[in-house]
């Protein structure tokens, strides 16, 4: 365990009053700001590199918002340290005896592969699978449900070796929470934004069909509605170490029909509006 001079944990900077039970994580440092506007009133401020905290109160909710950056390995950085926040005794270097279960709810953007989700609608992920290695370096217990969804990922997938997906569901009350004006789907999270998401610019990609081939997945009714860079290690790394997990996205970008927001700013803000009002009641 790396702790700072001051006793905070290495990366976030932050010691344990300065986290509230419920997190709600966002990529960008920017929309720190963007959420905690809403707050009606901020007791704590922290900056550490990319990691941006705010602490406060939506009437008698405590809430934290905290930017994690981009990507899986920044998921693990900031999960981790979340966990010694709520779990570890920092002075001692000993698990607490008590486990407290923290609530972690991402707020992101992403694009749809759905040629029939429009742009600015808003996906509560019912589960993620995770195109990077991340969970592989975890126990992790699965479900059957989750074992089964993995396998029949897979199977259809049948990406190069190496490749292999792995599986996790939010935390079930969490999406049934968010009801009316959002859809439910399965996210595919990449490690990366140009060939893990199959763009290809200059450098030769190895799947150019991914999408087409994520886009055809079924399972019963399920299927993959969209695609970013961080809920199925959130997902994991929350059961790894015995929190609930649940991920929020705002369609930015149709993949599927090539069609982009011309107002992504107003679509962000409407999802925090939407998504708070639902995270004050969890």
């Amino acid at each position: 365990m790396i702790l700072n001079d001051d006793g905070s944990v290495y990366h976030l900077h932050l010691k344990p009053d300065h986290i509230a039970d419920t997190i709600i994580t966002v990529g960008d440092p920017d929309r720190v700001d963007s959420v905690s506007r809403h707050f009606d009133r901020i007791e704590f401020k922290g900056v550490k590199r990319e990691f941006v905290t705010h602490t406060g109160y939506i009437g008698q909710k405590r809430l934290t918002v905290l930017s994690t950056g981009i990507g899986p390995d920044n998921i693990d950085i900031v999960l981790n340290e979340l966990d010694m926040l709520a779990n570890m005794d920092l002075e001692n270097r000993q698990v607490r005896k008590v486990h407290k279960t923290l609530t972690i709810i991402r707020l992101g953007t992403s694009g749809t592969i759905c040629s029939d989700i429009p742009v600015h609608s808003l996906i509560v992920s019912d589960g993620a699978a995770g195109l990077d290695n991340l969970l592989h370096f975890y126990h992790a217990e699965k479900t059957e449900e989750e074992t089964a969804m993995e396998q029949a990922f897979n199977s259809w997938m049948d990406l190069p070796s190496g490749i292999v997906p792995y599986f996790f569901l939010a935390d079930k009350e969490l999406v049934q929470a968010f009801g009316s004006g959002f859809t439910s789907g399965i996210t595919l999270t990449a490690p990366g934004f140009y060939g893990p998401q199959g763009r290809q610019v200059h450098a030769a990609i190895r799947i150019p069909d991914l999408l087409d081939r994520a886009a055809g997945f079924r399972s019963g009714q399920t299927r993959i509605t969209n695609i970013e860079m961080e809920s199925a290690a959130i997902f994991g790394l929350c059961r790894a170490l015995g929190h609930r997990a649940g991920s929020v996205n705002v369609i930015l970008a149709n993949r599927a029909t090539g069609q982009f927001s011309v107002d992504p700013h107003r679509a962000v803000e409407q999802m925090i509006i939407q998504a708070l009002e639902v995270i004050t009641r969890c």
